[in-house]
């Protein structure tokens, strides 16, 4: 039989979708600004964040109402927990994108050392970790869920690898040093995406399994 309250949770599942997607295409359009040159989208990032966190509000405020409303069961607190939380790593996900889209503006083109670095390789595996904590929190999938900390140990070489040479290229050239800076943001914008993503993941993954990948993944970092 049927509970009020799983009407409820339905809701606010596909409420959190929604953000998903929002959210999702808040990367896909900052990622491409920069690799097709187009200042249009990354306006289009930075105009469409308030759509973001309209949504931020809606599934926090459905949050509340279950819980007034209700005497939630271990699973279904459970299940609003992770949602919260879940919420929140995607708000901040959106709002890195737009720190992103401003930094291209800032940038306004690519510099010439940019080929030097491996942003099609981040670009690529950024859009792959989201598109997994996307996918495994639509689908319950804890599988899927584990799968995006392989991908962040990856992103994180690159990123610091690619830290190293835009020192370099900095300490070589006093005239790079301003789009330098400004890429290292780029860079740590996109790392960051990558640990939401991670948190997501490890969020889906309590949610599934009622049991922590967290500390896992931390010893897991340490070993490397």
């Amino acid at each position: 039989m049927e509970r009020p309250i799983d009407i409820q949770l339905e809701k606010l599942r596909n409420k959190l979708i929604k953000m998903g997607s929002l959210v999702d295409e808040q990367v896909d359009f900052a990622i491409r600004a920069i690799e097709e040159n187009n200042l249009d989208l990354a306006i289009t990032v930075i105009e469409r964040d308030l759509n973001v966190d309209k949504y931020d509000d809606k599934i926090e405020k459905v949050c509340q109402k279950i819980f007034a409303l209700n005497n939630p069961v271990a699973m279904d607190l459970r299940t609003i927990m992770s949602t919260l939380k879940i919420n929140a790593n995607l708000e901040r996900i959106s709002d890195l994108s737009v720190h992103i889209a401003y930094i291209y503006k800032d940038l306004g083109t690519k510099p010439a050392f940019f080929g030097s670095l491996h942003f099609s390789e981040i670009f690529r595996l950024v859009r792959q970790m989201l598109k997994y904590a996307i996918d495994s929190m639509i689908n319950s999938d804890a599988d899927t869920a584990k799968r995006i900390t392989g991908v962040d140990n990856k992103l994180d070489e690159l990123v610091n690898l690619d830290s190293k040479i835009l020192i370099n290229v900095m300490k070589n050239s006093a005239d790079t040093v301003e789009q330098g800076v400004l890429t290292y943001s780029l860079l740590q914008e996109l790392e960051r995406i990558g640990d939401h993503s991670t948190n997501i993941g490890e969020e889906v993954y309590f949610a599934v399994k009622g049991e922590s990948i967290r500390h896992r993944s931390e010893k897991s970092k340490e070993n490397e």
